[in-house]
């Protein structure tokens, strides 16, 4: 994603890349309309508040490709010879081509509902194979980060906190979200699927000002001859292409992976800070494998407080929530072992208290007699066992209050 998304470039800097650019731009038109895809039902995958993990349930088809299929809005593979050549290259050793798709397959189905979700073309879904092959790149001196390539500037445009704690473009459910309602806004404003990925790649105001100068580029040819960079052009090229290898795999000779339910991604709620180590361990994943979904925690602590939520596979999420409630249940029955042991021994020294060392204050619930020390007086004891000095007179058959050191008076009318 470029740098000079969602800010403008300078009228001068848009007239000169205007200029500079060899390919005659189309006369001003405006496409035909490229309606949204069919929705597609989308699955509430966040966690319930107590942390059940929340299991999405396949579509009617359960066919991720299948979906995927149906919600497509642009050209097909003959749409552009380019487009064939760039699906060619993506599939030259199909063997590999399928193991790399099987190991994205989790994220990519998880990009498909949310973008059902915004109702976003379904060529957006392979938007980060072209971007970053799914992968959770680190963004380091103000690079491009995620599996979005999201820059610094466009991530502080979209709310997204980026700190030394928490990295949001690397989250894959807020980074996906924000990504997916921007390009819908996109859309919106251009009602052009080539163009938002045109405004996506080479900044919103910079194809804005294209078309406000040569208009919005024809319906055909599927590719726009508009004044853009090559980069941007192939970009373009290359999301159409892997749309085409979706739509007629057996055109390249590869066979689409199937997705297992288990290994489907859902978000699962965490209510309280614990280390990496040991949420992957509740998890039962290597730290690595739960870093990988879950990157933008950039510390070694899951902390609730810049995302209250983990991504994990379905299967691991119920292993993450069972293991947390019994952790839970062991620290709570430690911690009431403990107060219990403190409350025995609390009891203990109470009755000691009682019959041993009648002399300090609020230990005598059973005391009846009290030996005199020195400088003690009626007053004194009186409060001390939460009696009246007209008790302790009555009780001793005293006429005053002078007492005697070693001298034993009742504290008790029993």
């Amino acid at each position: 994603m470029n740098a000079r998304h969602l800010r403008p470039l300078p009228l001068a800097l848009t007239s000169l890349l205007a200029a500079c650019v060899s390919t005659t731009p189309q006369p001003a038109s405006r496409a035909p309309s490229i309606a949204p895809p069919k929705s597609t039902p989308v699955v509430n995958d966040i966690a319930h508040p107590t942390g059940t993990a929340a299991t999405p349930e396949p579509t009617a088809s359960g066919d991720v490709w299948g979906n995927l299929r149906n919600s497509f809005a642009m050209d097909d593979c003959d749409a552009d010879p380019a487009i064939m050549s760039a699906a060619n290259a993506f599939t030259r050793n199909p063997q590999r081509f399928e193991s790399q798709l099987s190991d994205v397959l989790p994220h990519l189905a998880y990009v498909q509902q949310i973008a059902a979700k915004h109702q976003v073309a379904g060529e957006f879904v392979l938007l980060p194979w072209v971007e970053s092959h799914y992968q959770p790149v680190p963004g380091h001196k103000g690079n491009p980060a995620g599996m979005w390539q999201i820059m610094p500037v466009t991530a502080q445009a979209l709310g997204m906190r980026v700190d030394k704690r928490y990295d949001g473009r690397l989250d894959v459910p807020q980074a996906t979200d924000k990504v997916m309602a921007l390009l819908r806004r996109y859309y919106d404003d251009l009602g052009d699927w080539r163009m938002v990925d045109y405004a996506y790649n080479a900044g919103e105001f910079s194809v804005r000002n294209m078309t406000g100068k040569y208009g919005m580029p024809a319906a055909d040819p599927a590719i726009p001859r508009m004044p853009v960079k090559r980069v941007t052009r192939e970009h373009l090229i290359k999301l159409l292409a892997m749309a085409c290898v979706v739509r007629e795999p057996e055109r390249f000779h590869v066979t689409l992976p199937q997705l297992p339910s288990e290994q489907r991604l859902v978000k699962v709620d965490v209510d309280h800070a614990m280390p990496v180590t040991q949420a992957a361990s509740h998890a039962g994943m290597s730290v690595s494998d739960f870093k990988f979904l879950n990157s933008g925690f950039r510390s070694n602590t899951v902390d609730p407080n810049v995302a209250s939520y983990l991504l994990l596979p379905s299967k691991k999420a119920e292993q993450f929530r069972q293991s947390s409630l019994q952790a839970d249940s062991s620290i709570t029955d430690t911690n009431n072992a403990s107060l219990a042991s403190i409350s025995d021994a609390g009891s203990s020294a109470d009755d000691q208290d009682s019959t041993s060392d009648q002399s300090k204050p609020g230990k005598h619930a059973k005391a009846t007699t009290y030996k005199i020390k020195s400088g003690d007086t009626l007053s004194t004891i009186a409060r001390r066992y939460s009696v009246t000095t007209k008790q302790l007179q009555r009780w001793n058959g005293l006429q005053g209050a002078k007492l005697k050191p070693g001298q034993t008076i009742k504290v008790s009318g029993s």
